[in-house]
């Protein structure tokens, strides 16, 4: 028997319902407004009322409305046919729905359930499985995708019967798997999940072990992010996060990418939606769209949304790594998702804290981003999910809750600063507050000693160093002006100028120079700090900046050539013969 209830109460989003049965925290309800039932969530049970969050425009609702609980979770549908999609927060695929403007009330399917897949077996009859367990294959675009037992099968199961390859649509019955007790279960190539549950059907999560290159060279060199590592961008307006993220999407080491545009702005939303699906993968040469899925819920949709919207993209990458694949999720921003917490918390009346945020906000995000990571599958294979937030804080104040609560989860922080934007330094991360924790981890470092060259970390750091010093440089040179202090300082400014024109910064818009891999960043890190160990003598201040900016200039031309071409070659030598 359904439990049913009545509206008592409608703050905006916020709507009190007097109930007559069970019902339980999280679980999905309707609110019958006219013949349009609108969708929310319950958030919290106290006696006999239920305080449910709507997905949807609460305009119109009045008080003895009815509503009817659905005895589930807010759940999210996966199967072959998720990547190349555009959804909402609650996994309304956006593509198919009718007229410029969303309808309230209207709720789509997020898969088509006529296209047919091409099925091969992997199990067979006779086989012991367990929940995550492949049993066949189907190939979504280019990519493998793994048909597996649904996520909420519990203990061992023995495959009955499978499914001949050929051509079949996502209600088809696969595989018949029998229980412990005896007991048939049907299994079709789409299962069910309740976005806010972790997914743990895996053998065990051990610490990142390699790092996820992206072709940044601020980001690989001097702040690496691991494979199933979690980092965040914070930055003001206009500094570059949407850029940079989409940099490290279109170049990053992963086979699937989950973008959730959780409250951009809607300008930067329709941005992504022409954009990406333009995009050329640089790995495949396809299309980048093939391998990505959309959640999208802007700064403008119900806040509840917001909030669903980062979890249906997390459970979403789950299901890919449980298929052994690396993924990467972007969202952007969470700060607007952590708005929406705050406000849902207010109008609940709850103790504020900070800046009126809710006071478990620590504990929220650090649960949501304790849900990336790499996985060892049951099979001994891998997958992995590296998260990279963008955190809006207001006027650039990294000291906010959402910004410090973040730096308590995350790994890596890459500081984009207003003062480096403004001077047009692009990527605007700052290299001095940025760090990578990663950097610290024996696993990673030993990774760098094999992958790159031994004793990597400490080049790194004695580059960090240079363009530290340079920093203090400055600031006695601003003070004391030119003539008032010796000429080693110059120099040591200048040096830091070098690291930061020739290696930091980098064009995004450039085809050469937006990707830079590996072995060039190596090249070009042995290079400068080969320039930066040495001494120059000049006999005053202007003859040094003069020199430094010719060598600056040769080294950024050579950023926009192809590595070790002839133009490159010819600017190498151009550059020795100007340092001898």
């Amino acid at each position: 028997m359904q439990t049913k209830g009545k509206v008592t109460g409608i703050v905006s989003n916020l709507v009190t319902v007097t109930i007559d049965g069970p019902v339980a925290e999280n679980e999905l309800c309707h609110i019958k407004l006219g013949d349009t039932n609108l969708l929310a969530e319950v958030i919290k049970v106290t006696g006999d009322k239920a305080s449910v969050q709507v997905f949807e425009s609460t305009r119109g609702l009045q008080n003895g409305d009815s509503v009817e609980f659905l005895g589930k979770m807010l759940e999210a549908t996966l199967g072959p046919g998720l990547m190349s999609s555009v959804y909402d927060g609650l996994q309304n695929d956006l593509t198919t729905m009718e007229g410029v403007f969303l309808k309230r009330g209207e709720y789509t399917d997020p898969l088509n359930h006529e296209k047919l897949w091409e099925f091969k077996p992997i199990a067979e009859v006779g086989d012991k499985v367990e929940a995550a367990s492949w049993l066949g294959e189907v190939k979504e675009g280019w990519l493998p995708h793994k048909i597996m037992v649904p996520f909420s099968f519990k203990g061992e199961y023995t495959v009955k019967s499978i499914t001949k390859a050929g051509e079949y649509n996502i209600d088809t019955v696969i595989a018949t798997l029998t229980d412990e007790q005896g007991e048939d279960h049907d299994v079709t190539m789409v299962q069910k999940w309740p976005v806010k549950v972790a997914v743990k059907a895996y053998a065990q999560k051990p610490r990142p072990r390699k790092i996820m290159e992206t072709g940044v060279r601020v980001i690989d060199t001097f702040d690496p992010i691991a494979e199933g590592g979690t980092g965040f961008i914070p930055g003001p307006f206009g500094c570059g996060k949407t850029v940079l993220q989409h940099a490290i999407a279109k170049q990053g080491e992963a086979d699937v990418i989950v973008m959730a545009a959780c409250g951009e702005r809607a300008n930067e939303v329709v941005e992504i939606f022409t954009e990406f699906p333009e995009l050329i993968d640089p790995h495949t040469g396809r299309h980048l769209m093939e391998r990505t899925t959309i959640i999208c819920n802007t700064s403008n949709m119900p806040v509840a949304a917001r909030e669903a919207s980062v979890y249906t993209a997390m459970t979403i990458c789950e299901y890919y790594r449980a298929m052994g694949l690396r993924c990467l999720l972007l969202a952007d921003s969470t700060s607007r998702w952590a708005q929406a917490l705050r406000e849902m918390s207010n109008r609940m009346e709850e103790l504020p804290g900070a800046d009126a945020f809710p006071v478990d906000l620590s504990s929220i995000i650090a649960n949501f981003y304790s849900r990336a990571g790499m996985v060892e599958l049951n099979n001994g294979k891998t997958g992995a999910i590296t998260f990279i937030g963008t955190v809006s804080p207001s006027g650039g104040n990294l000291k906010e809750p959402v910004t410090e609560s973040t730096k308590k989860a995350a790994r890596c922080f890459y500081a984009l600063e207003q003062n480096r934007a403004d001077q047009k330094r692009y990527p605007s991360v700052n290299p001095i507050d940025s760090y990578s924790k990663y950097l610290e981890y024996p696993e990673i470092v030993e990774y760098l000693d094999e992958k790159i060259e031994k004793g990597w970390v400490d080049k790194v750091l004695k580059a960090k160093n240079i363009v530290r010093r340079g920093k203090e440089m400055s600031d006695q040179i601003n003070i004391l002006g030119d003539d008032g202090v010796p000429m080693s300082y110059h120099e040591a400014f200048w040096k830091s100028e070098l690291v930061d024109f020739a290696f930091l910064q980098q064009d995004a818009f450039d085809d050469i120079d937006a990707l830079c891999p590996m072995e060039r960043q190596k090249y070009m890190l042995d290079l400068l700090m080969d320039i930066c160990e040495r001494h120059f003598e000049f006999s005053d201040f202007e003859e040094c900046r003069s020199f430094f900016k010719k060598m600056i200039n040769i080294i950024r031309q050579m950023n926009y050539t192809a590595f070790k071409s002839d133009k490159f070659n010819d600017y190498q030598q151009q550059l020795n013969k100007f340092i001898a």
